[in-house]
């Protein structure tokens, strides 16, 4: 076939892509997956150990994922076959299941390499399991998506997860050196404007090289681009952030973490960085909001506030201007003293509420609207806080069963030390009635 392109000038009419030509051929060739490639290297084992077993490949795009299927399958004498869960049903399933077992009685066993494995839905995927267990395939699944989340545990406990890590720069730079090899020529770029080329890339090997060949068409001889005129011509990469899944989910909870640990230009750059990839303010406003009364609380009540008038005003305004009210509740955020002793109290006090049951309050402190339940008790001798010397009855509001406890503990930070003094007080004067004979029994 390959002769019948060469005669029919295809060949030189449709070059492959200098992605295509880079292909590793070797697992050591593998660039940014020493983890997995290298001579101590996960996959490296388990193909000295002889025996390699169905695996998920999880990481971003660009990373090797296919081309370490493939030269997995080389390696163990597989024969190599792929389909993608976005144009394939259970009936394409069946279909390769059953050339497959063809294959095995014949003697080959099949490496059935599933790109976006995720795309499967639970019925699908659950097709896989019998052939796996009996051998027909070794499935080798890929996906950018975190295999918690998007594939069923029957799988997962079949299947072993291989991490492919996005390529850092230093990766992309090796990759660069081959690809100049590759096309007998330098790259016409500054030392910047290389730098910013990889950091466009994004850990993408396959995007880097991709890159690369746009700069060399746009280049004239003996042009060098620095870095402003390289963004002109290739443009930015938009970030790599999938509002609905891992990278949605990473930004916010790097986010919440950077406010809780009172770092304001951490926090500032995640914000940035999920605004700049389109997340939806108003997400990042409730985010906003529930950070205030997690990690904040009652050390500065003010946090609520503010946090809630950055939602409002980023409702009145729109972006991008209501974008900085967002910045600046996170940086008051970031900068406020930090408590979760409300939120621990909440969890403590539910967790006794569901395990006391319905147990009755005191009849002291419940309503009499009927002359019944006034016969009965209710609302006998209680005491109007505000006619108690210091404001303050002592009273007992506890049922009798449970007694009283001790939920809400606030911290040394901010406002929860005028707080704490408050509670000593008032636990002094509930004891002192105590003692007199009146309030708290």
């Amino acid at each position: 076939m390959s002769n019948l392109f060469t005669a029919a000038g295809l060949e030189k009419e449709a070059p492959r892509p200098l992605a295509d030509r880079l292909r590793p051929q070797h697992l050591a060739d593998v660039v940014g997956q020493e983890h997995l490639t290298g001579p101590d290297g996960a996959l490296t084992r388990l193909l000295a150990s002889g025996s390699l077993g169905s695996m998920i490949f999880w990481g971003p795009p660009g990373t090797g994922k296919t081309t370490v299927a493939r030269l997995l399958a080389g390696e163990t004498k597989l024969h190599f076959e792929q389909i993608s869960a976005i144009f394939s049903g259970v009936a394409d399933l069946k279909k390769v299941f059953e050339v497959a077992r063809g294959r095995r009685n014949s003697g080959q066993g099949t490496l059935l390499f599933v790109d976006e494995i995720h795309r499967f839905n639970r019925a699908q995927l659950d097709a896989f399991l019998p052939v796996m267990e009996d051998g027909t395939i070794t499935l080798v699944g890929a996906t950018t998506e975190n295999p918690s989340f998007e594939l069923n545990a029957a799988l997962l406990s079949r299947a072993r997860v291989m991490t492919f890590r996005a390529l850092d720069e230093a990766a992309i730079e090796r990759l660069l050196v081959r690809a100049e090899a590759e096309e007998g020529r330098p790259l016409p770029l500054t030392t910047e404007a290389r730098m910013a080329l990889a950091r466009m890339a994004d850990g993408d090997g396959r995007a880097a090289l991709t890159l690369a060949e746009e700069v060399w068409r746009a280049a004239k001889p003996d042009e060098i681009f620095d870095n402003e005129t390289l963004q002109e011509i290739v443009q930015r990469r938009a970030p790599i952030y999938d509002k609905g899944q891992d990278g949605h989910y990473n930004l916010i909870s790097a986010l919440h973490k950077t406010i809780r640990g009172s770092d304001p230009d951490a926090a500032l750059y995640y914000l940035a960085r999920m605004l700049d990839a389109g997340e939806a303010p108003l997400f990042i406003a409730r985010r906003l909001v529930r950070m205030a009364v997690e990690d904040i609380g009652l050390a500065d009540p003010q946090a609520l506030v503010v946090a809630n008038a950055a939602k409002d005003a980023y409702d009145f305004l729109g972006s991008p201007e209501g974008e900085l009210a967002l910045a600046q509740a996170a940086v008051y955020l970031a900068t406020a003293p930090k408590s979760n002793g409300v939120y621990k109290a909440y969890k403590a006090a539910r967790r006794t509420a569901k395990e006391g049951g319905s147990l009755m309050p005191p009849k002291t402190i419940l309503n009499a609207p009927t002359s019944l339940m006034k016969a009965e008790g209710y609302g006998s001798d209680y005491a109007y806080d505000h006619d108690a010397p210091d404001a303050f009855s002592g009273q007992d509001y506890w049922p009798e069963k449970l007694g009283r406890q001790r939920f809400y503990e606030p911290t040394p930070y901010g406002f929860e030390k005028e707080i704490e003094k408050r509670l000593a007080w008032w636990d002094k004067l509930r004891n002192e009635r105590r003692q007199a004979g009146g309030g708290e029994t």
